[in-house]
């Protein structure tokens, strides 16, 4: 009888040890192939090709390991923003936001945001505007950037016997001002170049606000947080007295000019030169073959300067996944998927391997000039939390002084409006 007790009390016990060992396997099956979701807001609905793109870019993350599941919400560009913000102040942001270049300070600043911790190098060689800082801390990176140039014809310069400009030797102010007045005068043009007056917002600090820098001033000083002296000093004022020249001077459409004639005034000749971005680069190529030139900013004396800084990926301060959003982020931004992006939406590859991946960007290829001219020419637009009041304020003062605006009384009255934002933020420490 004590040797059978002993028999069934073992015949348990291995009972139980096998149960537990099973159980511990269930449990720790579970543990390996449970998958955390990841959510991710995006601005880009309504475009097909970039959406492919960026849905492409989640399926094949999801599909390279078992730990985490990107879950994509798009929303259009003109809505994203306040949905942002919105959902920022209720506390109810996903763990993945795209936010553009001169709006990260501000949502930095108002915690939106969290640094990224990418693995070193993961941003070695990116173009300095597809990178969002603040406060000496990465907090964004983009899969591309943009950058804006002269479309001029080689034909047509050299028909008024104007110099074609380099990068290394750029125009001047007195040339760029004598072209123009060259190519008005011929009588051949409605007029000497388009700036793209018709299109309003962003485009308005981001193509002029350059011009302004290369002056010499700022929309605001970001060393002493004030655009008084910057935006409205002697640089500011001498910026905007040529800026109103060129309407006074009738060498470019004013704030009425039609849309299609933006869309379409170089490309039917009704413009002589083109103030004009890579995204629409193709159409006039594709006209005027190797007479189509792209040509860089003209030097007003600081030095070349184009907008730079376009949208970019974040994580945001309440996501409780910060290690699965920032692989997903290094995932993102190899090189394959940033030529696709260039590819398919024709903006600048961020990297020059990506680069060379690309069709249009690649040595060689048609659009290859912005790339450079991004990489040594692109000047972001103050870095500032400040500026998401500041950058609709600097285009209400550059289309009032195109519509004959007094230039000091607007630019000082612009400088009083951002100061007194400043000022109501605390200087937004």
């Amino acid at each position: 009888k004590l040797d059978k007790s002993f028999s069934d009390k073992g015949h348990m016990l291995k009972k139980s040890i096998f149960g537990l060992i099973l159980a511990t396997s269930f449990t720790f099956s579970g543990m390996v192939f449970a998958v955390t979701e990841l959510s991710m807001w995006y601005h880009g609905a309504g475009n097909e090709v970039e959406s492919k793109l960026i849905k492409q870019i989640i399926s094949d993350f999801n599909s390279s390991q078992s730990n985490w599941r990107v879950n994509l919400e798009s929303f259009p560009q003109e809505s994203y923003n306040s949905s942002v913000v919105a959902a920022a102040l209720a506390g109810k942001l996903p763990d993945i936001i795209d936010v553009d270049g001169p709006i990260l300070p501000n949502w930095a600043w108002s915690g939106y945001m969290a640094p990224l911790n990418l693995k070193p190098g993961a941003l070695d060689n990116f173009l300095p505007g597809a990178i969002g800082r603040w406060k000496g801390q990465v907090y964004g990176v983009g899969l591309w950037d943009a950058a804006c140039a002269i479309y001029a014809r080689k034909s047509v310069l050299q028909k008024h016997g104007i110099r074609i400009p380099t990068l290394s030797k750029p125009w001047n102010k007195q040339e760029f001002d004598s072209a123009l007045d060259k190519l008005q005068g011929s009588g051949d043009f409605d007029y000497a170049i388009d700036l793209g007056m018709a299109w309003k917002g962003e485009w308005y600090p981001y193509a002029f606000g350059p011009f302004l820098q290369s002056h010499g001033g700022d929309i605001i000083d970001v060393r002493r947080n004030s655009a008084e002296g910057s935006l409205n000093g002697n640089a500011g004022m001498n910026f905007g007295n040529w800026w109103k020249s060129l309407f006074d001077r009738k060498l470019t459409p004013g704030t009425s000019q039609d849309g299609a004639d933006r869309e379409t005034g170089f490309l039917d000749g009704k413009y002589a030169m083109q103030w004009n971005g890579n995204w629409a680069a193709i159409a006039p190529l594709e006209k005027f073959g190797d007479d189509m030139l792209f040509l860089p900013a003209p030097d007003f004396g600081q030095g070349s300067k184009i907008g730079a800084a376009s949208w970019q990926f974040g994580i945001s301060s309440n996501s409780k996944h910060k290690d699965g959003a920032t692989s997903f982020i290094e995932f993102a931004i190899q090189d394959k998927y940033l030529a696709a992006f260039s590819d398919g939406i024709g903006l600048i590859p961020p990297t020059p391997a990506s680069a060379r991946l690309s069709e249009k960007y690649r040595p060689g290829g048609p659009l290859e000039v912005f790339f450079d001219l991004s990489k040594q020419q692109a000047t972001l637009r103050a870095v500032t939390p400040a500026y998401i009041v500041a950058g609709p304020i600097f285009e209400k003062a550059m289309a009032d002084i195109a519509n004959g605006a007094d230039v000091a009384d607007t630019l000082d009255a612009a400088a009083d409006e951002i100061n007194a934002d400043i000022e109501k933020n605390k200087g937004y420490q």
